[in-house]
């Protein structure tokens, strides 16, 4: 049994003797058996031993309880030893960690420096070359903007002059007409009547009724410059009236050339029943169309036609395909004739074929008519002895047939 149970069971029996002896002397006297003495004799010597035994249960229990103690105390100590032991490890393997982080972090911050040294050099190197490119090709850019500017300078000063405009317009005129027409196609300088003095820059030949006197296209280039750029001010403005009077300003311009142009150049039979009015900007052009009613106003009062550089280009390749087709025309009369020439040497040529089969059948009848008598020299001399080679005889029979029997030249 448990040292500690015991204890407590004696401790127990202790408890509930004295109880009872307590109980028994507090009670009124009464009778008491004859035997009860001697249960109480018993009692009282068994709580005796009981309490004896208690007694030294007890010493036994504080001499354990005291050994355990000092063995609480050794463990301590040795637990505070190893615990302090623990501690100093502990400290010096935390120490030993940090100088060996310490000694990586330094490795690795030598090598990053190294690296970003490196390419942050590497990179401003090529930055700064980049940025050398960029700033000569801006000054490149510079000197051209400084030539460009000079040049439209330039071209500021010719348009502002009313004779470099209209040349202007007819250089471009004459570029456009000689990349899409021939130089037999159109003529420059032409005098449409014959002895009179008005010449426009350019006409376009078209083929006459007769077919060789040309009939002329009159086109002449306008640029009425300073009535459209007080359109394009007024505009920018934005004040509808001012707009208003500078579009009617430009169609009076336009109207002028136009009728300049339909009474000097216009002249038929020399010429077309129209002219070609050429404006030589788009936005010009645009906006004379936008006009309500100018061109076909200008088409039926002066017949003229109003052509910007697209539209008078694609007005070119359609007069080019018509010149095509007429080219086709001629040739195809050319080239009936040459096949008719050619049926009659064909025809020439058969007749030969004819002649000269008719000379093979002569000269085949002819070797067939020796090829006989070949054979029949040759069954007269089967008996004849054959002569020995040094004794040639002269045969002018022989030789006089083989002469009768040549044939006649065909020629």
């Amino acid at each position: 049994m448990d040292p500690m149970l015991a204890a407590v069971l004696v401790a127990l029996l202790i408890v509930a003797g004295l109880c009872l002896a307590i109980l028994l002397r507090q009670a009124q006297p009464m009778a008491v058996p004859p035997g009860l003495d001697l249960a109480l004799g018993s009692l009282t010597a068994q709580a005796q031993a009981l309490e004896a035994r208690a007694a030294s249960l007890d010493r036994a229990i504080l001499g354990q309880l005291e050994a355990l103690r000092r063995e609480a105390e050794q463990g301590r100590a040795r637990l505070d030893e190893r615990q302090d032991q623990l501690r100093a490890t502990m400290a010096d393997n935390l120490d030993r960690l940090r100088t060996e982080n310490a000694e990586k972090l330094e490795q690795m911050r030598a090598t990053v420096d190294e690296k970003l040294q490196g390419t942050l050099e590497k990179r401003l190197g090529e930055s700064f070359a980049l940025v050398s490119d960029r700033l000569e090709q801006v000054h490149k850019g510079l000197g051209e903007m400084q030539t460009l500017a000079t040049g439209v300078g330039d071209l500021k000063r010719v348009l502002s002059n009313v004779k470099s405009r209209g040349s202007w317009g007819e250089v471009q005129l004459g570029a456009l007409l000689e990349d899409m027409l021939t130089p037999e196609q159109y003529a420059t300088n032409v005098r449409i009547v014959p002895g009179a003095g008005e010449v426009v820059e350019f006409a376009i030949r078209l083929p006459g009724r007769n077919g060789d006197d040309p009939v002329f296209l009159p086109i002449d280039a306008k640029f009425p410059h300073e009535d459209y750029d007080r359109l394009l001010a007024a505009q920018e403005t934005g004040i509808a009236d001012a707009v208003e009077k500078a579009g009617l300003a430009l169609e009076r311009a336009v109207r002028l050339q136009a009728k300049t142009i339909g009474e000097k150049y216009i002249h038929p039979p020399h010429s077309t029943d129209f002219a070609i009015l050429y404006l030589p900007t788009e936005g010009l052009f645009a906006e004379v169309i936008r006009r309500p009613g100018l061109a076909q106003d200008l088409q039926s009062r002066h017949r003229i036609m109003v052509q910007g550089p697209t539209t008078l280009g694609a007005l070119l390749t359609s007069l080019q395909m018509g010149f095509r087709t007429l080219a086709i025309e001629k040739r195809s009369s050319e080239v009936w004739k040459v096949l008719g020439a050619a049926k009659a040497e064909f025809e020439k040529y058969g007749q030969v074929w004819e002649k000269l089969g008719k000379q093979l059948d002569t000269a085949r009848r002819t070797v067939d008519e020796a090829g006989k008598r070949t054979r029949a020299v040759t069954r007269k001399l089967r008996e004849v002895e054959v002569l020995e080679a040094s004794e040639p005889v002269a045969l002018g029979l022989i030789d006089e047939m083989i002469d009768e029997d040549e044939p006649t030249d065909p020629a």
